[in-house]
C-alpha cells in the first residue's frame, strides 16, 4: 500500500513556513486475499487493506490474477477460508459461513441497503485481471465491526437483491482473505 503525505504552508504574524502534514493513516486492518479451492486456500490474489474514516470503514484493494468483470465482495460471518465437506459436495471457502447479518435481518439489499452488514460495493476487474480501488462501506463505522470475519469475492456481479437469484447472483466464491490487524 502506498502511503500519502502532503506539505501545507502555515501563516502565523504574516510568515509563512513548510509544515509536513501527518501521512494518511496507515491501514489498521488487513485481509490477505488468495483464491478459494476446494482443497483450501489457493494462490494468493492479493490483499486488501482496511482503514476506518468518517465515512465509513475504507477498502483498498490491491488484487490481480482474478476473471475481468464485476464481481460481488462481501464480509462474510467467520475468520475462515477453508473449504466445506458434505457427501454432496465440497465448497470452496465455505467455512466462512454466510454474509455478515448480526442484526439478522436476512436480506441482501448493497452497501446503502438496511440488510446484511456485509454487502459491499461491486469489484471491477480490469482486463489483465486487476483491481486497485478505494471502496468505502459507509454502514460500517467501526474496524471492530470487522474483526472476527473473513472477506470474499465471488465469481459474478451483484444486484444486491435476493431476486432473480439469491445473495445478488454472485455466484460461486472464488477468493477470500481472513481479516487480521
Amino acid at each position: 500500500m502506498r502511503s500519502l503525505a502532503l506539505i501545507l504552508t502555515t501563516t502565523a504574524l504574516g510568515a509563512t513556513a513548510p509544515v509536513l502534514a501527518q501521512p494518511a493513516p496507515a491501514p489498521a486492518l488487513h485481509a490477505a486475499m488468495a483464491l478459494a479451492t476446494p482443497a483450501g486456500p489457493g494462490a494468493s490474489v492479493g490483499e486488501v487493506a482496511m482503514t476506518q474514516t468518517p465515512s465509513g470503514v475504507m477498502f483498498a484493494l490491491d488484487l490481480h490474477g482474478l476473471t475481468p468483470g464485476q464481481h460481488g465482495f462481501h464480509i462474510h460471518a467467520n475468520p475462515s477460508c477453508a473449504p466445506t465437506v458434505t457427501p454432496e459436495k465440497t465448497t470452496p471457502a465455505g467455512a466462512a459461513g454466510g454474509h455478515l447479518d448480526p442484526a439478522k435481518t436476512g436480506m441482501h439489499m448493497g452497501p446503502m441497503g438496511e440488510g446484511h452488514l456485509g454487502d459491499l460495493p461491486l469489484v471491477q476487474v480490469d482486463a489483465g485481471g486487476e483491481a486497485h480501488v478505494i471502496l468505502t462501506a459507509p454502514r460500517i463505522k467501526t474496524l471492530d465491526q470487522l474483526r472476527g470475519h473473513s472477506l470474499m469475492i465471488h465469481a459474478g456481479g451483484d444486484n444486491y437483491a435476493d431476486q432473480p437469484a439469491p445473495l445478488g447472483g454472485g455466484g460461486a466464491r472464488v477468493a477470500c482473505g481472513v481479516i487480521a490487524g
